[in-house]
């Protein structure tokens, strides 16, 4: 039998004044931590430490849940709070600068296609890095023809299915000192079209992140070589020191590694939205015996098609390899689907298994944790919410 809570004698107003003034000690001693962080990112910056150290971040994780719970308090809303603070730090070290180095070679960089999304989170990064960035876009008085005559490194940032034609139109005009490289999703055709219409430099990359991330800390971009050593060494010198992790990879490997990163990802997602739409069942109705599981996957799903389908397009049609993963997914629906109608559980458990021993343990234990701290705070973020949506 539980003990009924203490009666107080003290008026709500009151009580929550003394909340409010303790929330400020809370925050005071939040900005003497954030002065702190600045430290440290000066120091790391002098002695070149990367500004993510995860061993650390995981000891200070564990030390203040038990602490937390040692005082009586829920370890996993601390353990919430805790990551948002080391989430914090890491980009107030990274707007502080921590990863740059302090003796860099300017050079200047072009970037074709700019004004675009992707075009402006490249300009941001080697900006930050005290290159002179120049912009070339449709509708700016500088060509990309001229851009890329006088650039040490031209980026050529613009949407896949004109990729290769722009390319081939200002390669030859590329320096043969300077460096080619693009931003695309796709990379054998743009890189061989690189290779085939310059003498210059020439590498392939991909930013495994989309233009609205806070920061590049933590982020993830494939290099895949081309020509020129000396000029992707620098690319990846100049990546990781704003923090990006780099992977280097052939186009090949990258192709056939994005057909099941993008194209099947993506493709799954838009088989459950037309699956959902075409269900009968309201959106509105569903969410009314919605789980966190069914949630979080339908916000991924809504996330994805509120953008626009000129993106996703090129990325999965365009991909050569695009037609085998497909396949594979077909397959195992319809596999899937035979064993609902049979009602076989021996099939379905060895269904079970087989993707069980894809995933191995060490991956298992790290998805039921992440995905028990990403479910706990959906529900506390939709929790109380009315169901009229």
């Amino acid at each position: 039998m539980s003990t009924p809570a203490p009666k107080s004698s003290r008026p709500l107003p009151v009580l929550r004044a003394l909340l409010d003034a303790i929330d400020r000690d809370i925050l005071q001693l939040l900005s003497r931590r954030m002065a702190i962080v600045a430290e440290i990112a000066t120091t790391k910056r002098q002695e070149r430490i990367p500004i993510r150290d995860l061993d650390r971040e995981r000891e200070v994780l564990t030390d203040r849940v038990e602490r937390a719970e040692a005082l009586g308090l829920p370890g996993g809303v601390i353990e919430a709070i805790y990551r948002l603070l080391l989430l914090a730090s890491r980009d107030r070290q990274a707007a502080l600068r921590a990863e740059v180095p302090d003796e860099v070679t300017p050079r200047t960089v072009a970037i074709l296609g700019g004004k675009g999304g992707m075009g402006q989170s490249m300009a941001r990064l080697f900006g930050d890095l005290g290159h002179a960035v120049m912009i070339a876009d449709v509708d700016t008085p500088l060509t990309p023809a001229r851009a890329a005559a006088t650039a040490d490194v031209v980026i050529v940032s613009v949407p896949i299915r004109v990729t290769e034609e722009l390319v081939r139109e200002i390669g030859p005009h590329v320096r043969p000192d300077a460096l080619l490289m693009d931003v695309t999703s796709i990379k054998e055709g743009p890189l061989r079209a690189m290779m085939e219409s310059t003498e210059a430099s020439v590498l392939g990359t991909h930013p495994m992140f989309g233009p609205g991330v806070h920061g590049f800390t933590g982020q993830r971009v494939v290099v895949c070589p081309g020509r020129g050593d000396e000029w992707r060494q620098w690319v990846v010198r100049s990546f990781r020191a704003r923090g990006l992790l780099v992977t280097e990879a052939t186009a090949a490997e990258h192709d056939r590694a994005m057909s099941v990163v993008q194209v099947l990802n993506h493709f799954q997602t838009q088989v459950l939205g037309l699956a959902l739409a075409r269900s009968g069942v309201s959106l509105k109705r569903s969410l009314e015996f919605t789980s966190p599981a069914y949630l979080l996957e339908t916000y991924v799903a809504g996330r994805h098609f509120a953008q626009s389908p000129s993106l996703y397009g090129p990325i999965e049609m365009l991909n050569p390899r695009s037609a085998e993963v497909t396949g594979i997914f077909r397959e195992a629906a319809a596999e899937l689907a035979e064993v609902l109608e049979r009602g076989d559980q021996g099939a379905f458990d060895a269904a079970f298994e087989e993707v069980r021993r894809f995933f191995g343990p060490e991956f298992t234990q790290e998805a039921l944790e992440q995905s028990r701290f990403l479910v706990d705070r959906l529900v506390e973020l939709t929790a109380g919410r009315s169901s009229d949506r």
